[in-house]
């Protein structure tokens, strides 16, 4: 029974691995290259090391909003949703819900959230992104926009987070013989 309710506790390992990773990387990046400027180049130009602030959320949505607004968007709504998935993997009344890796997969969306939230509160609302990769014109963009440690973990999670449950949706269905 102990085991279990400290099993509960395990992702939180893995959000505090993203949240040291993501501002260990950020803090080196604030002190040894410049803001706007690419400080490494890797592979040609298919990888660049740079950095830049973000103002918004992701590709820059929200840049032009009110700062109060910002405030509330940017700071209050993730940190309720940083609150919320925290419940999901300690609630015992999700057991029969969700499985230990989908518990994992929030652990990883939780990290990569925080880390951003970091930047946004004492970083006057401007994340640190650091990764630039070419994107060779696909829709449109000849670069992906920049990222870094936290919204990789995020958007793995969220993946890994939509693949199972599909997965297990998939055998629900098959046991039930429905195709």
């Amino acid at each position: 029974m102990r085991e279990r309710r400290i099993s509960r506790f395990l992702p939180f390992l893995l959000s505090l691995a993203i949240i040291v990773l993501d501002q260990v990387t950020k803090a080196w990046i604030v002190k040894t290259i410049p803001e706007n400027t690419i400080g490494y180049s890797f592979f040609s130009d298919f990888l660049w090391i740079v950095h830049v602030r973000n103002t918004a959320i992701a590709f820059s949505m929200g840049d032009s909003l009110p700062i109060a607004v910002k405030y509330i968007f940017f700071i209050g709504l993730p940190l309720l949703l940083m609150v919320a998935l925290g419940y999901l993997v300690v609630s015992r009344k999700m057991d029969k819900e969700i499985t230990a890796l989908q518990r994992w997969c929030l652990g990883g969306i939780i990290g990569g959230g925080v880390g951003n939230l970091i930047d946004r509160v004492f970083r006057e609302l401007r994340v640190v992104d650091w990764i630039s990769v070419k994107f060779y014109g696909l829709f449109g963009m000849e670069r992906f926009p920049t990222w870094n440690v936290g919204d990789a973990a995020v958007v793995v999670s969220v993946i890994l987070l939509l693949i199972s449950i599909v997965i297990e949706e998939y055998g629900k269905g098959r046991s039930k013989g429905v195709e």
